[in-house]
């Protein structure tokens, strides 16, 4: 029953929008691709289970309907993201496996662990930094462990403190190029740099990050209080991280992949212009090297490594998803909506916040880099009719990781957090209870970046 009845919202809003479409005056393969297109999205949210096979589907129909050549799809494909993700899962799982993350974990939480709302402050500012300089995914799976240990060493709930964890790694994924899949989209869309983000994103992010801890010690005021008074009562000095072993070697070499990739992310720039190289030549080189040294010192496990490490399946998914986005931009339906939206009252002020609540309600109910993937085009022809573009991009970004925080599916870090929880048998949150707190966190911060965005915009 749930089947057929998912096949006819389906078949329902696939009939709305093909005469909105034609309406709105498109031709004839401009209303077949978008009618493609937004059956492949819809059907991909309502069978998110068989989104693969889905979106190859739609690839192969807009192939066999001319709405996209072989040597576009490959172009549209991203395989310059696909390559970044792949290097830095890899970084990623290296340092994962070598108890990194939580060694650097025990250490902060038995200097600052003795007051609660502090221990707060600094487990969800070390998820926004985490997230920023590794990933929002890797952050959620390291610090939601993490957690877990404080929460059985003190006898509490966990649930509260990895939602109020969740929140703030949505928000600092914001802050650099690496933090999030879409901020490496939008780098190698927009041909911004990792000083770009530095300079634009991260001083945003680090206040929307600082508004959303103060928001959750007030909104999870009770749940603070208990954590106090259980510190009070365990006051002795004990490493809730369970004593993690890390060899002196280890923790070197692990030391060198994870700053060789941060120091090699914030300098590529300079040495592109100083080498003579292509823009982003370097982006990509930087995490290639450093995942290349990860295989090298486990030299024993690459394939284990590359295997287990990767998500394969999510990597086809996107090269799938970018090269049906394609074909928006390849008919021209990309075009017609930003020449729409240009006539819009308000100027550039007007589009970025339509185009922050296109990208954010995609983001909450869908997927963020699906999001940014749809929007992208439209962005680039904003800038193609003379919109300041940087400014575009930058709401984009905000859109596509803050909204993450609106509902329990909105980002894939919220999945992973919930799903270790689960694993544990503890139970979660609903969807109900997370958008009651989600809906606050989204809307105060995604409402300060917009408005520190305007304010800087006739600096860029």
């Amino acid at each position: 029953m749930e089947g057929k009845v998912k096949l006819s919202v389906l078949i329902g809003s696939m009939m709305v929008l093909l005469a909105l479409s034609a309406l709105a005056g498109l031709n004839y393969r401009q209303i077949l691709t978008i009618t493609i297109f937004s059956t492949v999205i819809s059907s991909i949210i309502l069978f998110w289970s068989i989104r693969i096979p889905i979106a190859m589907l739609g690839v192969f129909l807009l192939l066999s309907f001319g709405l996209i050549d072989v040597p576009s799809l490959i172009k549209f494909a991203n395989i310059d993201v696909v390559l970044f993700l792949v290097a830095t899962m890899i970084i990623v799982g290296f340092l994962e496996e070598r108890h990194f993350f939580g060694y650097l974990m025990n250490l902060i939480v038995a200097k600052f662990g003795s007051d609660a709302r502090r221990l707060i402050r600094i487990l969800m500012l070390i998820s926004g930094i985490f997230s920023a300089l590794v990933g929002t995914i890797s952050s959620a799976l390291f610090m939601t462990v993490s957690i877990l240990s404080i929460a059985r060493y003190y006898k509490l709930n966990p649930v509260p403190y990895v939602v109020m964890s969740v929140f703030a790694s949505n928000i600092g994924s914001s802050a650099t190029v690496m933090g999030n899949p879409v901020g490496v989209l939008i780098a190698l869309k927009s041909g911004l740099t990792f000083n770009d983000f530095i300079r634009w994103a991260t001083p945003i992010s680090l206040l929307s990050l600082i508004l959303c801890i103060e928001v959750c010690l007030r909104v999870f005021k009770k749940e603070i209080e208990q954590l106090d008074k259980s510190i009070k009562l365990k006051a002795e000095d004990r490493e809730v991280g369970g004593g993690l072993e890390i060899t002196s070697r280890e923790l070197m070499e692990s030391g060198i992949v994870f700053f060789g990739t941060v120091i090699g992310l914030a300098l590529y720039s300079p040495l592109e212009n100083l080498l003579g190289l292509k823009k982003n030549s370097l982006l990509l080189g930087v995490v290639l090297s450093m995942a290349g040294l990860a295989l090298l010192i486990e030299r024993g496990r690459v394939r284990e490594i590359i295997e287990h490490r990767v998500e394969w399946a999510d990597m086809v998914f996107f090269i799938m998803l970018f090269a049906s986005v394609g074909a928006l931009e390849y008919v021209g339906i990309t075009e017609v909506v930003a020449e729409a939206l240009s006539h819009v009252p308000g100027g550039e002020v007007t589009v970025l916040i339509t185009l922050i609540a296109m990208t954010g309600i995609l983001s909450a109910f869908l997927d963020n880099v699906l999001a940014v993937a749809t929007i992208a085009p439209i962005v680039e022809a904003f800038g193609n009719v003379g919109f300041k573009e940087n400014l575009l991009w930058w709401g984009v970004l905000f859109a596509g990781t803050y909204f993450g925080n609106l509902t329990l599916i909105g980002s894939t870090a919220n999945i992973v957090a919930m799903g270790i929880l689960e694993k544990r048998g503890i139970q979660t949150i609903s969807f109900k209870g997370w958008i009651k707190y989600g809906s606050l966190i989204t809307l105060l911060t995604i409402t300060l970046a917009i408005v520190l965005l305007i304010l800087q915009a006739p600096l860029m």
